[in-house]
């Protein structure tokens, strides 16, 4: 008996040392895709609560947003704008928003009327096809925030939550820089013809 638990020591010895090997491994892979899924210039959800629990939701985001950024504004109105990427194999539609600096956010697009460009709600709001993505910039498809409750100066971070048709939703941060364009003029009652 003493000769077989002997001879068998070894062998037990390094499967220990495989085991420990390979929880070290996991715990490193653990901690890269945490560190990978903690980009803020991009996005994240409403749930995650804990480091993994974070990088597997933003892994599993169905909209990400690439490059956000607002416009700077005294009083008044401003807009959002960045690129709306659809990581799904579904085509996926954006239907409300809200952010942190204003009373009121509509989605908007910016069409022609009368050889003029005027700024008005998007009826049927934003449809990102599958594994595609849908450009939010000035002189078309935007975020509008109205009714800013304080000045959106450069530099400025504002927080925008975004509602999908099925009622999913996608917070993220724009930062606000200064921009002359987008002078359109805004028609409110116009709807999408």
């Amino acid at each position: 008996m003493r000769t077989t638990a002997a001879s068998s020591a070894p062998g037990r010895l390094a499967r220990l040392r495989l085991l420990a090997a390979a929880t070290t491994a996991g715990a490193i892979s653990l901690v890269a895709l945490t560190a990978c899924g903690s980009d803020s210039s991009s996005s994240g959800t409403d749930t995650p609560a804990t480091p993994s629990a974070k990088a597997a939701a933003t892994a599993a985001a169905p909209v990400t947003v690439k490059d956000p950024w607002a416009k700077a504004a005294d009083s008044g109105m401003t807009a959002v704008f960045g690129t709306l990427v659809n990581t799904t194999d579904s085509p996926l539609t954006v239907v409300s928003a809200t952010s942190t600096v204003s009373k009121k956010t509509e989605l908007h697009e910016v069409a022609d009327v009368d050889g003029k460009p005027v700024m008005r709600p998007k009826k049927g709001g934003f449809v990102i096809p599958a594994k595609g993505s849908h450009q939010l910039q000035p002189g078309a498809d935007h975020l509008m925030l109205m009714g800013l409750a304080k000045a959106v100066r450069p530099g400025d971070e504002i927080t925008v939550t975004l509602t999908l048709k099925d009622e999913r939703t996608l917070r993220f941060t724009a930062v606000a820089k200064a921009f002359a364009g987008g002078k359109e003029n805004y028609r409110p009652g116009m709807e999408k013809g």
